[in-house]
């Protein structure tokens, strides 16, 4: 056990003889810890924590999502022990040269959400509420700017983050209420060999419309090709691959929509 580690006694006896592995892929404020069978996760108390919990809880057996193994809280945290999706993010070497099987495991795992019942989803994370967010992350500065696609801001773009929101809430799309992941990116994804082996970081997931997560699969997919989160490229990818696999046709308007939306998150 670190000793710059101080765990609530549950969590301690739980991970008893497990050396953590701080984790840090991804943007969030969280910090994650991998053992041999499981992850914890810690982060600031929120009420958004709570949902999460409770989100997981009611997915257990649905789709494959980390089972909540024990959560715990003290003045400042939430600390979160859950099982350990096995295999590799979807965005590993191997699966981003081998483009035909990764479109297939995408769609697939896009298509597993889409098949679970919303009508008893204890998170409704529908446009309004989400419009509702970004409006108080706005008003209190706290849009990132250099995370932001070069394109979102400045000429060409959109004058500030005000700008943004008050274009985003003249101009929502209809709503097509599906299971949403709601970060449905390659390193949230998991294969484990040839199949697709689970969904991890459902900070976000609930009752939402379908095309935000298309819109940041598409993003996902594009960028990691393209290098964006490293050097290396794949020229092989093709983002417009995947709606041939979920049989739909591509609607840009609402992708832009989405991942707009996504700057001010």
């Amino acid at each position: 056990m670190s000793s710059k580690l101080i765990l609530p006694e549950n969590i301690e006896k739980l991970i008893a003889g497990q050396v953590p592995e701080a984790n840090n892929t991804g943007y969030s404020d969280a910090s994650v810890y991998v053992l041999d069978d499981m992850v914890l996760k810690i982060e600031k108390i929120n009420e958004n924590n709570d949902d999460t919990v409770e989100v997981m809880k009611w997915l257990e057996g649905k789709i494959p999502v980390p089972k909540v193994i024990c959560c715990e809280k003290d003045s400042r945290y939430q600390y979160l022990l859950m099982s350990k999706i096995p295999g590799k993010m979807s965005c590993d070497r191997y699966y981003m040269e081998h483009p035909e099987f990764l479109y297939k495991t995408l769609a697939g795992a896009m298509k597993m959400l889409w098949d679970v019942d919303v009508s008893a989803c204890p998170r409704d994370m529908n446009l309004d509420a989400e419009l509702k967010e970004a409006k108080r992350r706005v008003e209190n500065g706290l849009v990132d700017m250099e995370m932001t696609e070069p394109s979102t801001f400045g000429e060409g773009g959109f004058k500030d983050p005000e700008e943004l929101l008050e274009w985003l809430m003249n101009n929502k799309p209809d709503y097509e209420p599906v299971l949403s992941h709601g970060d449905f990116c390659l390193p949230n994804l998991f294969i484990d060999g040839g199949s697709f082996s689970g969904f991890i970081d459902l900070g976000s997931t609930g009752k939402a419309d379908k095309w935000k997560d298309i819109a940041l699969c598409y993003r996902s997919l594009k960028h990691n090709a393209e290098g964006f989160y490293s050097e290396r490229t794949y020229p092989g990818i093709n983002a417009d691959r995947l709606f041939d696999e979920l049989d739909i046709e591509p609607d840009f308007e609402k992708i832009r929509y989405y991942i707009l939306l996504d700057e001010l998150f």
